[in-house]
């Protein structure tokens, strides 16, 4: 996997050229925006990682770009924590993650593999767990000849659930990815959406379960 990284900061380009690196991963690394954006649009990259404070054109810029001029590669943002109109101004753009500064170097590998997971096994219209299948277009849930019309929020819930179903998601992550940033929900939301999930996929008998561990989150198992 070949990946593009864009970040301004020597000391902490290296690091994580480094760290993916050792990961297998090969990694071009570019210092400003310009830079960032020709590099993207030679469409030789799995995945862009972008980081949005740069010199010569900004990350969410060069975001806007690529999406307006065709290309589909799949971008993290890295963003300021305080940014948070930059984090919401990035997914709507296109970016298909963001990861705030500063970030561990676990969890970045883990949105990477995510990020770059969800390219392989994107299919337009069904995405699958275990004995599952969701319709991302008609919003089924279906387990054989049993299927869900899910309600959109159930909907949204299960989507993040299926997507990210080899990572733990934390009640926040959850609530930010199926609510939205503008939402006047709290936590208590998800809990009850993912109590839910959990009734229904019990009525189905499926072999998928929704397991949770305590102060860090919740997670698709499948036990055949």
């Amino acid at each position: 996997m070949k990946l593009l990284y864009a970040e301004d900061e020597p000391a902490l380009s290296e690091a994580v050229v480094d760290y993916l690196t050792y990961h297998k991963y090969i990694v071009d690394a570019v210092y400003h925006g310009e830079e960032a954006y020709d590099y993207a649009m030679s469409g030789e990259y799995d995945g862009i990682i972008l980081d949005i404070m740069m010199p010569k054109r900004d990350g969410l810029d060069v975001l806007a770009a690529l999406r307006r001029n065709g290309c589909k590669t799949p971008v993290l943002l890295l963003t300021a924590k305080t940014q948070v109109e930059d984090r919401i101004r990035g997914l709507d753009t296109g970016a298909d993650d963001y990861l705030p500064k500063p970030f561990d170097m676990g969890e970045l590998i883990a949105r990477v593999r995510a990020m770059l997971r969800r390219r392989e096994e994107f299919h337009p219209d069904l995405i699958r767990f275990g004995d599952l299948t969701l319709n991302m277009r008609s919003g089924e849930l279906c387990m054989g000849d049993i299927s869900f019309q899910l309600p959109r929020q159930e909907y949204r819930l299960m989507e993040q659930l299926v997507l990210n179903h080899t990572m733990y998601m934390s009640t926040e992550d959850l609530l930010v990815k199926a609510w939205g940033y503008s939402t006047e929900t709290d936590i208590s939301s998800v809990w009850l959406y993912v109590s839910y999930l959990r009734k229904r996929l019990s009525a189905m008998n499926s072999k998928v379960e929704i397991v949770s561990k305590r102060n860090v989150g919740y997670k698709l198992e499948f036990q055949p």
